[in-house]
């Protein structure tokens, strides 16, 4: 349910039905806009008789919310969420790219190429020190140590660091990670998603391979429920009959996701498709169709890369493509950071 006040309601009749509302078991989420002050209410609102709430002299309107997401729903919060890393927005016409190895290999090769996206445009450095895989014989990251030089590359360039958490027990070696990345294959780790949700940092959450929109955004919820509201959502393809290419990047996705929430979205074309020429058309559709980033996979030398060199641009290539992309988001009207 959410309650819409009247824009000249006096403060203290509604500190007193919040206190009457909390009362009854109910959290409230508040959001003040520009045009409209929200109340929307968490928790079983089958006892709130919408008679009784219209009749208070500070509300206008009442509304049934029948999705089961409450906090991430654009109903709850009309206004675009920004999330902010650093001194980079994204969200709110605020558009950011995040760059850089699927895996970090070695401490030359993070930095040479933190400097290189740097240099091309890109705000966030993203890199994988623990990496989920199919095989058990593949690289599955340096782990901690891959972190210490995730940090040691933030320290030369001033990248905020993003990077993937597979496990609860790792949280303690993730404090101090810019943004918390949840994959694909976590999105319905529910234990994950709220150990991560009360970490107070901001999430980037990955939709799984199978999941529909509204399982996307009820992991979203998992997180918020625990008091983060820093969510930010990364479309990466989904698993179709299609086999020409590793997924299906569901760009009809970046649409919906902000008529369903106010959470921004960001698309990883790298991992959609996983070949490195389609990289820049699925680039800038995500940008036509309205995404609020990009997260692109860079490599030094994407023929000798330990983990997906397929999918990845080289540094020139993403150079070139920066400019294009800079230009697209100019004229879609956002804000490059």
């Amino acid at each position: 349910m959410i309650i819409i006040l009247k824009q000249d309601a006096n403060e203290s009749a509604v500190r007193a039905l919040r206190a009457e509302l909390e009362a009854m078991g109910l959290s409230i989420h508040e959001s003040l806009g520009e045009q409209e002050h929200i109340l929307g209410l968490v928790g079983d609102t089958k006892a709130v008789a919408e008679s009784w709430v219209l009749a208070n002299p500070a509300v206008d309107q009442v509304r049934r919310i029948s999705e089961p997401y409450k906090k991430a729903n654009r109903k709850f919060h009309p206004q675009d969420t920004v999330v902010q890393i650093g001194g980079t927005k994204i969200g709110g016409g605020h558009f950011a790219v995040i760059a850089g190895p699927c895996s970090v290999e070695s401490e030359e090769q993070i930095c040479l190429v933190a400097n290189e996206v740097k240099a091309s445009g890109a705000s966030l450095l993203r890199g994988g020190a623990f990496k989920p895989r199919t095989s058990p014989y593949s690289f599955q990251g340096m782990r901690a140590e891959g972190l210490e030089l995730l940090r040691h590359a933030r320290a030369k360039t001033g990248m905020p660091i993003v990077t993937e958490i597979m496990n609860t027990e790792h949280i303690p070696l993730f404090e101090d990670v810019d943004l918390i990345q949840v994959g694909a294959r976590n999105m319905q780790n529910f234990e994950l998603l709220k150990a991560v949700g009360r970490m107070g940092k901001p999430v980037l959450l990955k939709r799984g391979l199978s999941a529909t929109l509204e399982e996307f955004v009820m992991s979203a919820e998992y997180i918020m429920a625990e008091g983060c509201e820093q969510v930010i959502l990364c479309e990466r393809g989904i698993r179709t009959f299609e086999n020409s290419m590793r997924n299906t990047l569901d760009i009809s996705a970046v649409p919906m996701l902000k008529h369903m929430s106010h959470l921004p979205v960001v698309i990883d074309p790298s991992h959609a498709a996983g070949i490195n020429w389609m990289v820049e058309p699925l680039a800038k559709a995500a940008v036509a169709a309205g995404a609020d980033g990009l997260m692109i996979e860079v490599h030094n030398d994407p023929a000798r890369a330990k983990c997906d060199g397929a999918q990845s641009l080289t540094c020139p290539q993403f150079d070139a493509l920066m400019q294009d992309i800079s230009r697209e988001a100019v004229f879609f009207g956002k804000e490059m950071n």
